[in-house]
């Protein structure tokens, strides 16, 4: 056993030792110190002195209006006499109109034929009016006995230049579905008329 190298490391182990106490001893003193408070300055306090406000209204006060000296005058009131009225002279009727567009079938005024009362316009479609699009319908329908349209149907749907298109059919058939009719009288009963026809015509305006 080498005694020199065990007494050399007790040595150094010692002298660590004592030199972390004083390095440990060193740190806790300098924590220990009071830091440096910085400097302050004092403000004086200021003071405002206490003021009254005060708010005046001023309204003026409308004249009063003179007193007249004297009275107006009495005005007579006006005498009226009641003329003298024939009640027959002032018998006035309303005139009788003699046009009956009223299209059920009751109250019919005798045979005729029917004849058209309300025709609505179609709408232009918006797709053709966008392209430039002319062109005509023609649609078929039945007039009922009331005098509206059923069962209306397009025949013949072309442009302007001869071709054939149902950009237009929806809206000539819309159209025709609010027709309004006379309808159709024989020995005082109403009939339906199947078969009729109406062409539309498509045109922008130029």
């Amino acid at each position: 056993m080498n005694f020199g190298r065990v007494i050399i490391s007790i040595a150094l182990a010692v002298g660590t030792t004592f030199g972390l106490l004083f390095l440990m001893q060193a740190l806790i003193n300098t924590d220990l110190k009071a830091e440096d408070k910085p400097e302050t300055t004092r403000i004086e306090n200021i003071q405002m002195p206490d003021t009254t406000i005060e708010t005046r209204y001023e309204a003026a006060k409308p004249d009063k209006p003179e007193t007249p000296e004297t009275p107006p005058p009495d005005i007579p009131e006006p005498d009226f006499k009641a003329p003298d009225m024939n009640p027959q002279g002032l018998n006035m009727d309303a005139p009788s109109l003699g046009a009956d567009i009223n299209i059920s079938t009751s109250g019919l005024g005798g045979d005729g034929e029917y004849l058209p009362i309300v025709k609505v316009a179609p709408q232009y479609p918006r797709r053709a009016a966008q392209r430039g699009v002319e062109g005509f319908v023609t649609v078929e329908y039945t007039v009922t006995t009331t005098g509206a349209t059923r069962d209306v149907v397009v025949i013949e749907a072309i442009k302007k230049d001869g071709s054939e298109t149902t950009m237009f059919n929806r809206a000539a058939i819309r159209a025709a579905e609010k027709f309004k009719y006379k309808p159709r009288v024989i020995d005082g009963t109403a009939i339906e008329v199947p078969g009729v026809r109406n062409r539309f015509t498509f045109e922008l305006a130029k």
